[in-house]
This record gives structure tokens, C-alpha cells and sequence, in this order.
């Protein structure tokens, strides 16, 4: 029906959010949700505006990205659209942040699968005889040369 507005308990909003209980309440303690609503009793409701706030500060801490660094953002946009080009910067700055641990998730993960494979071979092998993966058989030599 047009004109009706849904309203949500907290409940709710953490299902459809995918957020915990106390991290929406963290959140709207922080002042992040900026269209929190109080009941009669005092008690926190949410509409698809509050839900919407939600869903970014998620998405945004998934990101990466510090709380008050996200309370600054929100702060932006309620500014409106003179601040794009300063959010835009924030989002680019974010994005080469995510870029750069991306890159090191990638190092870390070709390393694991280099230390797979070698288990692999080993365990095909049947012989454990001068095990290459186990720190208390490396000499000095192999260290260094692992290094790099």
C-alpha cells in the first residue's frame, strides 16, 4: 500500500541487516544511524531509511574501514552533494586500502598452496625422511634462501 510505512524492532533490523543485536545498538549509541526513531518507550525502531543506513555502515566496515572514519562519511552525505567529490575520495582511498591487503592475502595464500603442494608430494612420496616443512630440520642455508 502506498503511504505505509514498515516499521522494525531491533530484532528485525539484525535479521534483515545480517547485523547482531548489540552491533546495531553499538552502532546507533555511536550516532551512525542517523534516522533512529524511539518508540513511546524509549526502545529503538527502525524504517527502510534506518535499515538503509545500516546495510552501508555494514558494508563499509566490511570494507575495512575504522568506525570514525564511516561516522565522518555519514556526516558527509547528510551534507548532501556538495560533498560527492570528498566521498568519492573517501571510497577511492578506501578501495586502495582493500587493494593493498588483497595483495597480501594473495602472497599469503601462494604461499599455502606452495606448502600444500610440497605436503602433497610428500605424502605421496610415503617418506618423511628430511621433511622440507618442518622448522627442526632446517638448516641455516634453507632459511635464508626461503627468505626471499
Amino acid at each position: 500500500m502506498k503511504g505505509v510505512t514498515n516499521i522494525y524492532s531491533i530484532k528485525e533490523a539484525a535479521t534483515i541487516t545480517e547485523l547482531s543485536e548489540h552491533t546495531i545498538r553499538y552502532y546507533t549509541d555511536m550516532g551512525l544511524v542517523p534516522s533512529l526513531i524511539r518508540d513511546k518507550n524509549n526502545r529503538r525502531v527502525f524504517n527502510q531509511t534506518s535499515i538503509n543506513w545500516l546495510t552501508g555502515i555494514k558494508n563499509l566496515r566490511e570494507t575495512g574501514m575504522f568506525l570514525e572514519a564511516i561516522k565522518h562519511y555519514i556526516s558527509l552525505c547528510l551534507l548532501g552533494d556538495s560533498t560527492i567529490k570528498e566521498r568519492a575520495d573517501i571510497i577511492q582511498s578506501q578501495k586502495e586500502k582493500a587493494l593493498v591487503k588483497l595483495t597480501e592475502a594473495q602472497k599469503r595464500v601462494a604461499y599455502l598452496e606452495k606448502k600444500s603442494n610440497t605436503y602433497q608430494e610428500l605424502i605421496n612420496q610415503k617418506t618423511a625422511s628430511n621433511d622440507p616443512l618442518n622448522p627442526a630440520t632446517w638448516e641455516e642455508e634453507a632459511v635464508l634462501r626461503n627468505r626471499t
